[in-house]
């Protein structure tokens, strides 16, 4: 079997601008040919600034946007439209993690409410099974269970983005897709989650796309790397390989921009 849960094959994604005309239509590209796969076991890191298509091939990756053209393939299976039928069958596949927390969580929803409601959404499991569940897996993230009757503005950043990537791991997918995961962050604790969903990669087998616009951060996390540039991938290989050896004069002017904030990976 396939180790690929997702491929984006020769994706095309075409936005018409604003000075379009009746007569004349203008159009920017804002993927213009992307490949990608995401393995079971490993980190795909995603790197590029704003406006090099990183965040436009996220939201393909999880069904937010349609391809002008090209084909996306969820486990082997090509997939023509995002109906809702769709949607949800992909939601046992992949979850995301956002940027901020907040966009994840119900400022009213308790955190136990929150994570028992996807199971809901899908029938899964008991009510006493829902319950079991919860409580694994807040522990699993590094908080105390009594973090569950909580509300998210009880909670600190930091324990705001645990709660959410719990609640990326409630319908157990195959693979998580973090977008900027600690950039709303204090700097203090930015370490902290890389190293719980690097823990958590490795413990579950996930698959994971991590995407920022950091390359050092992507490397710190990534098994292979593509760096993104104007709607194109500009350089793709193993991490090691593309930080240390780098052939696009684009990737060497990202490595030359930002020095890395992360300290050697530490348990929690």
């Amino acid at each position: 079997m396939s180790d690929a849960v997702i491929e984006l094959k020769d994706v095309h994604v075409r936005y018409k601008t604003r000075n379009s005309s009746l007569f004349q239509r203008n159009y920017v590209d804002a993927l213009a040919g992307v490949s990608l796969t995401v393995k079971r076991g490993q980190t795909l890191g995603i790197v590029g600034e704003s406006g090099s298509g990183k965040s436009t091939s996220a939201k393909v990756l999880i069904g937010l946007e349609q391809p002008t053209s090209g084909e996306v393939v969820f486990d082997g299976e090509s997939v023509r439209s995002f109906t809702p039928s769709v949607r949800k069958r992909l939601g046992r596949i992949l979850s995301v993690v956002f940027q901020d927390p907040a966009t994840a969580l119900n400022a009213r929803m308790t955190v136990r409410d929150a994570l028992i409601d996807p199971m809901q959404v899908h029938h899964l499991g008991t009510p006493a099974s829902r319950q079991r569940k919860v409580r694994d897996l807040i522990g699993m993230v590094g908080l105390p269970a009594s973090a569950l009757d909580a509300l998210p503005g009880q909670l600190s950043g930091g324990q705001r983005q645990r709660v959410a990537i719990a609640r990326a791991l409630v319908l157990d997918p195959q693979v998580i897709i973090a977008d900027e995961p600690t950039s709303a962050l204090d700097v203090s604790v930015r370490a902290q989650i890389l190293n719980l969903l690097t823990d958590l990669k490795e413990q579950l087998g996930l698959g994971m796309v991590f995407i920022s616009h950091d390359i050092q951060t992507v490397r710190y996390l990534s098994d292979e790397i593509a760096v993104m540039n104007k709607g194109r991938v500009v350089e793709f290989g193993d991490a090691a390989q593309v930080f240390d050896n780098p052939s696009d004069e684009y990737t060497r002017t990202l490595l030359g921009a930002a020095p890395s904030l992360l300290e050697p990976h530490t348990s929690l």
